[in-house]
């Protein structure tokens, strides 16, 4: 069932709410169903059910699921939306550079990238998403007018979704002339954090001490695609955790991808993840897109689905997120910003059920604290909550919870995913 009050009423409380038992507070665990009372749009108290009256505003959910909302902590916004007129030719990954060049080159505008960007928030937002994370292409003439582009919408959406954005260049970039435009653009950007492509083969020692200094010397923290790839022999990933040891690098470091840590020997991987736990390097998978563009050959089933290690890593104390990447461009044909989507389909793709580790917490808490953000189910924060028609967790992955209901401080919202005709365009 759903429940049919109107889009706009605030409620003072939702009874019988079952909640995953990894995003109950600590006090209520082991308990089935449970009450939450509501007031000025902040969770007032959880409760065992039964102990909130059935009055005027207090919804009864019978059973159905209570979520904080989620944490999409690694996303392209200003690359989104543009397969229908320049798709990937083959589905591999060079395939992936040269439509996504092709296209920046013939169609970014600041017009074009501002109509795709707010189409993406505005499906994150109907889909109960309030923080994302952004990876923005910083070179060219884009990468001079994405910056304040951000800025614009982080004003424009502030109290809907949290929006942050990370520099994504080469890393030779930081070490030529124009490194500190890049490195203001993105120090003068409220949660603006730095970040690099990295690759085995084009990652230095003397670059990632470039790399680090200038986070150091701005205090910004460092967001990496890392290894997004199946070379053997060695990883990026682990120059990277050696130069935040080195450095005694005090900000975050989140890794992205990371999906040759697989291909690497046992000595490698152990050795690798003990140093990533050392340092303290959070690592975001995304495991949709990894899985359609790597290993990758027409004709040819992949052997491979391109996930890095993320049970090893779990097990290991490293924080391990999941997250959308990209989406319907031609770095991944598919998705629409909906992060049951990522985690439904991440705990197929690499065996995340029975087990009794919280992945659940990978799309709300854990990303929404990796980016300074509260996404738990407590007392006195925000009423930012996803009620879905399911009563277990079985039931929530087997659906596309479309019938999901989004409030935010309490208030439930009329969002629904945008038409795709307001992107414009031919079919």
């Amino acid at each position: 069932m759903t429940f049919s009050f109107p889009a706009g009423q605030s409620l003072s409380g939702l009874l019988n709410a079952s909640i995953p038992k990894d995003l109950l507070p600590s006090a209520l665990a082991g308990s089935k169903l449970c009450d939450i009372a509501l007031e000025n749009g902040h969770i007032a108290e959880i409760v065992p059910a039964g102990q909130l009256p059935h009055t005027s505003g207090n919804v009864d959910l019978k059973g159905q699921m209570v979520w904080p909302c989620f944490a999409d902590s690694h996303t392209h916004l200003d690359k989104a939306f543009i397969w229908d007129r320049t798709p990937n030719p083959d589905g591999t990954f060079m395939g992936a550079l040269q439509a996504t060049t092709q296209d920046r080159e013939a169609y970014w505008t600041e017009a074009d990238v501002e109509r795709r960007m707010e189409f993406s928030l505005h499906c994150a937002y109907a889909h109960g998403t309030s923080t994302i994370r952004t990876h923005l292409d910083t070179f060219g003439v884009h990468g001079a007018r994405v910056w304040p582009l951000l800025r614009r919408l982080q004003k424009k959406w502030a109290g809907k979704i949290a929006l942050q954005g990370v520099s994504l260049t080469m890393p030779e970039r930081y070490m030529g002339e124009d490194r500190d435009g890049i490195v203001r653009s993105v120090a003068e950007t409220e949660g603006g954090v730095l970040g690099a492509v990295l690759m085995k083969h084009n990652t230095t020692e003397d670059a990632l001490d470039v790399l680090f200094g200038l986070a150091t010397e701005y205090g910004l923290e460092l967001d990496l695609h890392v290894d997004e790839n199946s070379e053997t022999g060695g990883t990026a990933l682990e120059l990277v955790a050696q130069a935040a040891l080195r450095h005694r690098f005090r900000h975050k470091i989140l890794c992205g991808h990371c999906c040759s840590l697989t291909v690497q020997d046992d000595v490698a991987q152990i050795r690798i993840i003990s140093l990533l736990a050392e340092a303290g390097i959070g690592i975001v998978s995304l495991p949709l897109c990894n899985m359609y563009l790597q290993d990758r050959t027409p004709g040819r089933t992949p052997r491979w689905r391109g996930v890095t290690l993320l049970q090893e890593l779990d097990a290991a104390g490293v924080p391990v997120m999941l997250a959308s990447d990209n989406v319907r461009d031609p770095f991944y044909a598919y998705g629409d910003f909906d992060m049951h989507e990522i985690l439904q389909g991440g705990t197929r793709i690499g065996h995340l059920d029975h087990t009794s580790r919280p992945w659940v917490q990978s799309v709300n808490t854990r990303p929404g604290d990796w980016m300074g953000r509260n996404h738990r189910l407590e007392k006195g924060a925000v009423a930012d909550l996803i009620v879905f028609p399911t009563r277990n967790m079985n039931e929530w992955m087997s659906r596309n919870q479309t019938g999901r209901t989004v409030l935010r401080a309490g208030r439930i919202i009329d969002a629904v995913p945008p038409a795709y005709e307001t992107l414009g365009g031919d079919l």
